[in-house]
């Protein structure tokens, strides 16, 4: 694990306002504030999102199989968590390869493997991860399973082709699944080009790019959005109240909805 450089799963904790960063994680998110100073307030409003999604799809959806794609440091509450809170017996299989997420992960979920594993993949390495026993047990039954993407696509650069990622997930699901997905999106071109260069030089190139409202509309083709909206700013999907996390400015939004797999 080097600390001697940005993690973007480190850097995202400390938007949350977690401990699970380093000085060099706490310096690149104050540049990047800097760029896009709705950083913070995106970060959890973004988290809100992944948590009403979790919990919509287990209360309304009778989903109790969720596969979590870079699901980044463990924090308050997580997926399992919102789950359990309707079933006791939902199964979460979290997917990074992040070491420092992993080794958090692992210590987090010893104590219940009957229901929650830890997968250290990349989440582009589709055949390795639906092949692995974790996700194997999880596709028994045939029985709906929620594919989440929560903030990562932006991680995979165009030439490695995210949106066929996402279809191939979508293809290895039983019909009647679910896919949650949130990317980093804005219509300036500028700050496109400005937040990508950044993140990309901090991490080394372990990056993709900040894409537009069209293209991070196309990761839902094929799919059947549950709001008949469209893909939307993420604090505007199901809200729980008007009290609920907002960006005090928008020059960057998550966007994304849930959308279901259909029968073909």
């Amino acid at each position: 694990m080097d600390v001697s450089k940005p993690s973007v799963a480190r850097m995202y904790d400390h938007l949350l306002g977690g401990t699970d960063n380093y000085q060099v994680d706490r310096d690149a998110c104050e540049e990047l504030l800097r760029i896009a100073p709705s950083s913070r307030e995106l970060a959890l409003v973004n988290r809100a999102f992944l948590v009403r999604a979790v919990r919509c799809l287990a209360r309304d959806h009778g989903v109790r199989r969720f596969l979590d794609h870079g699901s980044g440091l463990p924090t308050q509450p997580n997926v399992h968590q919102v789950a359990q809170e309707v079933d006791r017996a939902a199964q979460v299989v979290y997917i990074d390869n992040d070491p420092m997420v992993l080794a958090h992960g692992r210590m987090m979920l010893a104590e219940d493997p009957a229901t929650t594993a830890v997968l250290g993949a990349d989440m582009r390495d589709t055949g390795r991860i639906f092949a692995s026993p974790e996700v194997r047990r999880l596709l028994e039954g045939e029985q709906p399973v929620a594919a989440l993407f929560v903030s990562v696509l932006h991680c995979i650069p165009d030439r490695d082709d995210p949106w066929e990622l996402v279809r191939r997930v979508a293809d290895r699901l039983p019909a009647g699944s679910f896919m949650v997905i949130s990317q980093l999106a804005s219509d300036d071109a500028e700050l496109r080009a400005d937040v990508t260069n950044f993140m990309a030089d901090i991490t080394d190139g372990r990056w993709g790019q900040v894409r537009s409202i069209g293209d991070v509309s196309r990761f839902f083709d094929g799919l059947e959005l549950l709001d008949s909206e469209g893909p939307v700013e993420v604090s505007r999907w199901q809200p729980d109240s008007d009290l609920a996390p907002r960006q005090r400015s928008e020059e960057w939004i998550e966007y994304g909805g849930v959308a279901r797999i259909g029968s073909g």
